[in-house]
């Protein structure tokens, strides 16, 4: 797609090795301190391997108020139960969306004991008019993801947005979310038109991007770009491996971020009458 000004880089962060639910084994990205610069996007976990003592154990029952989940499996075969009575199992290339809103308890528990586990977990924000909504579920097969080779020949799927006239199954969010899953060949270059006022990010998982000023930038490392007047949309490069990478924006809700742990509010006191509702059961009431 073709674009007038390109956003420049604005920082490149790597992403930190941790562990989550009973010890999956993950990369983490967007630390706390950049949630407010890439609202509406809290967290970006990405998880690959193919030794079960890493993945095994999952992601047992856990809560959630105040935002959505994004899961999209590359690899593998994990099971969602949750509070609200949805079930489903998540396979190679399918993505669940989960609005917690006020309330919802979960599990992601690995229906596999042997082979490669890889995808990701997105958290976006939801208004504070929303963070109290009834919670939602919506699982997509892999046949339900659009694929598209643009002009340019890069791969995509295309799982939340627009590109080319070719639309990602997500309806719409008032974050007007883009969520991409981009395949480059070496030495290939992609560029997408992407609002001004919206926040756009990007994760390398395979291969490396080139930038001009910035030289090589590699697997596990998330780039946040810049926003000026202006500047309509990104532009990458791919180097001699060519490169896989999520390509993310959307529109910033301007609110107060208050986080403790799986509870993402706008304020102290709502995490503390979240924190409550947990104790006594009545978050998913």
């Amino acid at each position: 797609m073709m674009i007038r000004h390109a956003r420049t880089i604005e920082s490149i962060h790597a992403a930190r090795p941790a562990s989550d639910g009973a010890g999956v084994k993950l990369w983490r990205n967007i630390a706390p301190e950049l949630q407010q610069r890439l609202d509406p996007f809290l967290l970006l976990d990405a998880f690959g391997s193919d030794d079960p003592d890493s993945y095994i154990a999952g992601f047992p029952d856990h809560p959630h108020r105040g935002f959505e989940t994004v899961t999209y499996m590359l690899e593998g075969k994990m099971r969602h139960k949750d509070s609200a009575g949805n079930e489903g199992l998540l396979e190679s290339g399918s993505i669940q969306w989960m609005r917690a809103g006020r309330g919802v308890i979960h599990s992601e528990m690995p229906e596999q004991e042997h082979g490669l586990m890889q995808g990701f977990q997105l958290w976006i924000n939801l208004h504070s008019s929303e963070k109290l909504s009834d919670p939602a579920y919506e699982e997509i097969a892999p046949d339900g993801i659009p694929s598209h080779t643009d002009s340019s020949g890069a791969h995509m799927k295309i799982i939340a947005g627009e590109v080319d006239g070719v639309r990602g199954p997500i309806g719409e969010r008032r974050t007007k979310p883009l969520y991409l899953d981009l395949r480059l060949e070496p030495h290939a270059e992609f560029s997408q038109a992407i609002p001004v006022e919206h926040n756009a990010l990007a994760y390398v998982f395979e291969g490396s991007l080139i930038d001009g000023s910035r030289g090589e930038i590699g697997a596990h490392q998330l780039i946040v770009f810049g926003t000026r007047e202006g500047h309509d949309g990104v532009a990458v490069s791919s180097g001699g491996t060519g490169a896989r990478l999520l390509l993310l924006a959307g529109q910033p809700l301007n609110e107060p971020i208050a986080q403790w742990g799986p509870f993402v509010m706008n304020t102290r006191q709502e995490i503390e009458q979240a924190i409550a509702a947990y104790r006594d059961g009545s978050l998913t009431r």
